[in-house]
């Protein structure tokens, strides 16, 4: 999600990613819960377009050779949707075609999260044993994805990367916040200066006229969609401008759409990583693997924390502690990652590590993507007042997370879109013509796309439906341990009535 898409890149190696408890519906039902929606077309008309076909080339000397089935093309598209008749860009389009045509459902658009990652490389890779589609939904459809304007293949942004470096991470003063926005101004402005106007029409209004477009240029009367964490954006804001051309939408991990300010997206990401602890800590109590069995884990992180604060906090080392400081802000963000990606055996590891200071802490570095900042920046409005709203944020937000205090995945977000030069853009208005069908998938301890977002995602379609898992983590469909959740969406995607 939305945001950094860490949580991703360790699922997926090609690709690049509380409070209320919804209910569980049950699987069988969920596919057959969900109509298909009607074939009137909405929105403004795609320009038309051809794909010519040809061999896919991999991105890297080293990557795996793409599927001999996989085709790669490009399609034309505004550079500036306003605009239609002016300057296009060139989009790179992937395409595994249905290898059963006589039982084919259509097209199946795909886009992987980030924002950022490669959808080409999803289809490039569609028949992959591990990291591909289950053979069922390869017969029955032609898996198409493509890299979004500004992303790898397509006219990708380039920006000075060396202005963000002496920006300040976690601003400690009035001074520092002011800093942390002139450098982040400055980033944007070399974004626009390096990569030219695209880098002012990155936000997803945009991308899903570019998926019509696609459509329109497949000679599709309409697509089905699945998208997996920033995906899911894309997919909600097609279905708003575009309802009639969508025969089902899936959406894995769920962005917010409803805008979210920084106060609210900053408190449910930390208050979901707080559940996600205690979850953490209910494990330990009761799992004989844990090396912290029998301890208070809440006190322990709180013991840290304190430690970290008082700058006696050290990385530990083989033989004991190094003179390696470790601060707070740093034990925020690994708690963050391990906590987050609920990777229990690793977390117990690195926090029995800090505590004694004897072993090894494998840190997570955690940060912004400049794609994330050019591409969210444009659809949430997080600024921030002043310095001493900052704090008052914060203050409050770990009212309501104690143990782990902020979400630093939420934070490097909202903290990046501080000071950028290119504002929020409106929410595009909703066409007229009946929204899809929705199912939503959502851990419930997701904290890169918390449960509530995922619930108002749900809400926000008359015919959505919300099935959830208590695990924690993210991106459900590419998790090897949680099969059901691919089940589903696979069934409800090929169900008839879908």
């Amino acid at each position: 999600m939305s945001t950094s898409n860490r949580t991703n890149a360790t699922s997926r190696t090609r690709r690049r990613v509380l409070p209320t408890l919804s209910t569980l519906l049950a699987l069988s039902a969920s596919a057959a819960a969900l109509s298909a929606p009607g074939a009137a077309a909405s929105g403004t008309p795609a320009p038309a377009s051809s794909i010519t076909w040809g061999v896919c080339s991999k991105s890297e000397p080293w990557s795996p050779d793409p599927s001999p089935h996989a085709q790669c093309g490009t399609v034309k598209v505004p550079l500036d949707w306003s605009k239609p008749k002016g300057p296009k860009i060139d989009l790179v389009v992937a395409r595994y075609a249905a290898t059963d045509p006589g039982r084919r459902i259509g097209v199946l658009m795909s886009n992987p999260g980030g924002p950022g990652t490669s959808g080409v490389e999803d289809v490039m890779y569609a028949d992959d044993p591990h990291e591909g589609y289950a053979p069922a939904m390869l017969k029955r459809f032609d898996m198409v994805s493509f890299d979004p304007r500004g992303i790898g293949r397509s006219q990708p942004v380039h920006c000075d990367d060396t202005i963000s470096s002496p920006t300040p991470i976690r601003p400690r003063s009035a001074a520092e916040f002011e800093r942390l926005r002139t450098l982040n101004g400055k980033l944007a402005d070399s974004c626009r200066t390096r990569t030219g106007p695209l880098a002012g029409h990155l936000d997803t209004e945009s991308v899903a006229r570019d998926v019509d477009a696609i459509r329109a240029a497949l000679g599709e009367p309409r697509i089905s969609f699945l998208g997996h964490s920033y995906g899911t954006l894309i997919g909600e804001r097609y279905a708003r401008l575009f309802p009639g051309k969508l025969r089902a939408l899936a959406l894995d991990s769920a962005m917010d759409p409803d805008r979210p300010d920084a106060e609210r997206y900053l408190t449910e990401g930390s208050a979901t990583l707080e559940g996600a602890l205690q979850r953490f800590a209910d494990w330990c109590a009761k799992d004989t693997t844990c090396v912290l069995k029998g301890q208070d884990v809440k006190a322990l992180t709180a013991e840290l924390f304190a430690r970290a604060d008082a700058g006696t906090l050290r990385d530990p080392g083989p033989n004991g502690p190094t003179r390696k400081k470790i601060g707070p802000d740093q034990l925020a963000d690994q708690l963050t990652f391990r906590v987050g990606d609920y990777t229990p055996e690793s977390l117990a590891e690195d926090l029995s590590a800090l505590r004694t200071g004897k072993g090894e802490v494998h840190w997570i570095p955690i940060g912004n993507h400049v794609e994330a900042q050019l591409v969210l920046c444009r659809d949430y409005d997080f600024r921030i007042r002043d310095y001493a709203h900052y704090r008052a944020i914060l203050k409050r937000v770990a009212k309501a997370a104690p143990h782990v205090r902020y979400n630093s995945q939420a934070l490097d977000l909202v903290l990046g879109c501080q000071g950028w030069t290119e504002p929020p853009k409106p929410q595009p208005a909703k066409a007229k013509g009946e929204l899809p069908p929705v199912l939503v998938v959502n851990a419930v301890h997701d904290s890169a796309t918390p449960l509530p977002g995922a619930q108002r995602m749900a809400r926000a379609f008359p015919r959505g439906k919300l099935v959830t898992w208590d695990v924690a983590g993210h991106w459900l469909y590419g998790r090897s341990n949680l099969p059901e959740a691919r089940r589903a969406i696979d069934a409800y995607l090929t169900s008839p009535k879908g």
